[in-house]
């Protein structure tokens, strides 16, 4: 009888254990809406973590964006700076407001967003700045912040990989005037669907409460601030159910756990496959000083798409999953017609030739020798 052997998972979901006792207490108390006891209990470690002027959970790192368009006043006629090489909700979140994308390249040696190419972007119709630190390695942020505050311009964080990352010691998702963090299952820490909002400018900090809240100032009317409850402003349902806080709660309480095992995978593959990089046959992930590594992504670059395509196809044959990662939105079949036809050659390079290895806490040790046996036994 063959023995079928278990494919390697792209990314498992870690469970800590407590995440069903958290809920079961969520529903004893009867309180399940959002904004509950374990909303608050997630918003007072994030506020501890970030330092930020407000936290606001949400279903999803999405919404958090859409919020930030929101709070930005982004509208028809702005445009708006952002990386190609990202996920669409990165740029999504402000083409529902109708607003113009000028897409950025990479940096030649990292999918980030070049610091160097913003400013040529600028126009007086430029709004806002969004920034996606990917793998959770910073983007150059001293260098953003300074044009931004030249041209009287937003910045926003896409921080949906950066929980436990830091610029220059200072956390990520804290350092513009919003960020949008992602709990998503392929996170590090997760809530199966679920985000973050954080505001660090005080300028919007009453206006997001009130987009979180549909609109309305309710949540200053339970604080008493205000005795009527009513319809102020524009926003929507983006609070998530206080079930989805207490799935977070639990998994918060275990980062340093979750984050060691994760930092000790990356470690791993680095070394197990520098050999390789010598030899000139892939490229590895190289960190800048001013960034931190929580272990989100491990990544390595083929020297082509043919051979990125073959490489995860022998993977497969050794019942690993291995995948490609975002395919430039300048390219994409919604928005080549509208992008401006500058050339985005480091982009593009990332898309044809990025590849992301199995990174997820239910990793053994057995798993990652097999992985970095594969990858190796490919090249020889």
């Amino acid at each position: 009888m063959e023995i079928v052997k278990e494919m390697i998972r792209f990314n498992q979901p870690f469970i800590t254990g407590k995440e069903i006792e958290y809920i079961q207490d969520c529903i004893e108390q009867g309180r399940l809406s959002g904004n509950g006891k374990y909303t608050k209990l997630c918003h007072t470690i994030f506020q501890k973590m970030l330092g930020s002027k407000k936290v606001l959970l949400t279903t999803s790192c999405t919404d958090a964006l859409e919020m930030t368009s929101l709070l930005a006043d982004i509208k028809f006629g702005d445009e708006v700076i952002i990386p190609s090489y990202t996920f669409v909700s990165s740029a999504n979140a402000y083409v529902l407001r109708d607003a113009t994308i000028r897409f950025a390249d990479s940096e030649e040696d990292f999918p980030n967003i070049d610091a160097d190419k913003i400013e040529e972007l600028i126009t007086p119709k430029t709004k806002a700045i969004v920034v996606v630190h990917y793998a959770g390695a910073a983007c150059d942020m001293d260098k953003i912040m300074s044009i931004a505050k030249k041209h009287n311009l937003v910045v926003i964080e896409d921080a949906a990989q950066c929980i436990d990352s830091y610029y220059k010691g200072k956390p990520l998702g804290s350092i513009g005037d919003m960020s949008a963090f992602s709990f998503h299952e392929t996170k590090n820490i997760i809530s199966g669907e679920g985000g973050l909002l954080a505001v660090n400018n005080p300028d919007f900090v009453s206006h997001a409460e009130i987009i979180w809240e549909k609109g309305t100032n309710r949540a200053a009317f339970y604080r008493g601030e205000t005795d009527k409850y009513t319809w102020v402003d524009r926003g929507s349902s983006f609070l998530p159910s206080d079930i989805t806080a207490a799935f977070l709660y639990a998994q918060l309480l275990q980062l340093e756990e979750i984050q060691k095992k994760r930092v000790s995978i990356w470690d791993f593959y680095y070394e197990n496959l520098k050999e390789l990089e010598s030899k000139g046959k892939v490229k590895l992930p190289k960190l800048k000083e001013y960034q931190s590594n929580n272990g989100h992504v491990f990544f390595l670059q083929t020297d082509s798409i043919d051979q990125r395509d073959d490489l995860i196809q022998h993977l497969k044959k050794n019942e690993i999953m291995a995948v490609f990662h975002y395919l430039t939105l300048h390219d994409s079949p919604f928005y080549a017609k509208k992008h401006d036809g500058r050339s985005l050659p480091n982009a593009r390079k990332f898309g044809d030739t990025l590849l992301r290895l199995p990174l997820h806490a239910n990793l053994s040790e057995q798993d990652l020798n097999h992985i970095a046996t594969a990858i190796n036994s490919f090249y020889e």
